[in-house]
């Protein structure tokens, strides 16, 4: 139950994202929003660990701030993976992949502090 829980906050982060930030476009379905939102679990989960043990000496220097660009580069690998599938999330840039993994960040944190609590 919890995992459908995660997947239906992504969702819902990944939506809210997308009516917030200009540059951020999705063309799709749910399912497709549903498997935006897998793929999202997955580079979280085996792509952005290694990220972060490459750039840890960039994560030392910059006090942690670089964990802000960590999460656009993992949102960025999300839309092109989403790219590849033709699964309908696209970008015109890094900074709407910034602001955009920030305002999925913020808002899957928040929605899964009262689901799960």
């Amino acid at each position: 139950m919890s995992f459908l829980i995660r997947l239906g906050s992504t969702m819902f982060a990944l939506w809210v994202a997308v009516q917030i930030v200009p540059g951020l476009e999705f063309e799709g379905s749910v399912w497709a929003l549903a498997a935006i939102a897998l793929v999202f679990g997955l580079v979280n989960a085996f792509i952005r660990p290694i990220l972060t043990f490459l750039s840890l000496p960039l994560l030392i220097v910059t006090l942690g701030l670089f964990s802000l660009v960590l999460n656009a580069v993992a949102f960025l690998i999300v839309i092109w993976i989403s790219g590849a599938l033709d699964l309908g999330l696209s970008t015109s840039g890094f900074w709407p992949a910034f602001f955009g993994a920030i305002v999925v960040s913020v808002v899957g944190w928040a929605v899964n502090a009262i689901a799960v609590d």
